[in-house]
């Protein structure tokens, strides 16, 4: 099973927005739907804490740091199967980003397939605030259940 840890910024103006980054690199370039991804990323729990992998993977993907907040624990999501078994965790945090500001960090692989060339892509090629609802179409089947935590907590409040 592979860990990934995140933060999903959130805003409130006349709802709740949520920063979402559109997953760069040639296989999502033409894709909307299910191609926005909170802010995460792979680590390993053995070296390093996710809350740690979480912030580090946020500054990585938009090449900012994670803005000051309450960090609220979202919890875990397990989603795949097979080798693409993941188990995600992710916190909230309340800020505002200027998402001119982002300046991703880039990730190497073959492209074209098979043609021996390795060539370098944004972690996400865009960021954007969206409501949660918006962002529910947007994210994959297996982020969604944070944006229902999400509501639940603010609900509680």
């Amino acid at each position: 099973m592979k860990f990934s840890a995140g933060v999903l910024l959130f805003r409130r103006t006349s709802g709740i927005e949520v920063l979402l980054g559109h997953m760069g690199g040639p296989l999502w370039a033409r894709k909307d739907l299910k191609a926005w991804s909170i802010p995460k990323g792979e680590y390993d729990p053995e070296t390093e804490a996710a809350q740690a992998a979480a912030r580090r993977e946020f500054t990585e993907e938009l090449g900012l740091p994670v803005p000051d907040g309450e960090w609220v624990e979202l919890g875990e999501v397990r989603y795949g199967s097979g080798r693409s078994k993941k188990e995600v965790t992710v916190w909230a945090v309340e800020a505002n980003l200027d998402t001119a500001q982002v300046n991703p960090g880039r990730f190497e692989m073959e492209w074209p397939p098979r043609s021996g060339r390795m060539q370098q892509f944004p972690e996400i090629d865009r960021a954007e605030w969206f409501d949660t609802a918006t962002a529910h179409e947007k994210l994959g089947v297996g982020q969604r259940p944070y944006l229902d935590r999400l509501a639940e907590h603010l609900a509680a409040r």
